[in-house]
């Protein structure tokens, strides 16, 4: 499809319509009418070169040099927009650089149907940061600092930067100093604070540790309790046979319906007397 220049699309659509070639119009068409876009920027038209052929020749809207000056000549840059900078994120880059810790302060973010109006005190009357909070935040000392530099002549941005972070740190610490004395003097009056969210940590890595040992009790009675009843393999009283049968004289005795016997020193003695003569078993478990 062939790319249109934005400001003539709905130019072309009008002319299609009329002509029958658009029987229905766009959805979009009624809105463009009413909010078209906006004209492309003026641009400085490319430098027109000769003919390949005529290798020394000059490009014709362009002055006569000195000759070999064209070989310097740029091509022309390739349209951009230009960047966007504003004063205040650069004085907030460099806050949060010297003030880490800020960005995890937590913050109320309510949206409303319409743009809160300017403080009152602004512009030359705003000259402490006092003056519109005794508890700023971030966003009150980079504007601050902006402030003091618009409004104060033959004051450079550093110093309007220092003189804002140096008030703002004035105020964080008396709000910290003053929050402690009221703690304490709860605290003295009685009053019981739940645990903060770092004790509230701890007390729960305490618990852990004392369930893992628990646990380990735990299992080290069970193994103990399995000890009990492990099997003990001991070795048949008497001596070994002479040589492996590989079960031969087992089945032999158990085709002539003699009872093996796997615990001799259990039986009493007249049915070990009865024994004496069978061949002695190749092993024997004792319990």
């Amino acid at each position: 499809m062939v790319r249109r220049v934005p400001t003539q699309v709905h130019k072309q659509v009008a002319r299609l319509a009329q002509t029958g070639y658009i029987q229905r119009e766009p959805l979009w068409y009624r809105a463009v009418l009413e909010h078209p876009p906006l004209p492309l920027p003026a641009r400085a038209p490319a430098n027109r070169f000769p003919p390949e052929f005529e290798r020394h020749a000059k490009p014709y809207d362009l002055p006569q040099t000195i000759e070999g000056a064209s070989s310097h000549l740029k091509k022309p840059k390739k349209v951009r927009a230009e960047q966007i900078v504003y004063l205040e994120d650069q004085v907030r880059r460099q806050f949060f650089r010297d003030h880490p810790f800020e960005a995890f302060r937590e913050r109320s973010l309510v949206e409303e149907d319409r743009i809160e109006d300017e403080h009152p005190i602004n512009g030359a009357e705003w000259t402490r940061l006092s003056q519109r909070t005794r508890n700023p935040n971030s966003e009150d000392a980079v504007r601050f600092a902006v402030n003091l530099y618009e409004n104060t002549p033959d004051l450079p941005l550093s110093e309007a930067y220092a003189a804002a972070v140096l008030q703002f740190r004035a105020l964080r610490s008396e709000q910290k100093i003053a929050a402690q004395i009221a703690r304490l003097e709860a605290e003295h009056f009685g009053t019981k604070f739940k645990p903060g969210p770092i004790q509230q940590g701890f007390d729960r890595e305490e618990e852990n540790l004392k369930s893992w040992t628990q646990k380990k009790y735990m299992e080290s009675e069970s193994n103990e309790a399995r000890k009990r009843w492990k099997m003990v393999a001991s070795t048949p009283q008497g001596d070994w046979p002479a040589q492996w049968t590989e079960g031969k004289t087992y089945t032999r005795l158990w085709k002539d319906g003699i009872r093996p016997d796997y615990s001799p020193a259990l039986s009493d003695a007249a049915e070990t007397q009865k024994i004496v003569d069978r061949p002695q078993l190749e092993f024997a478990f004792q319990h």
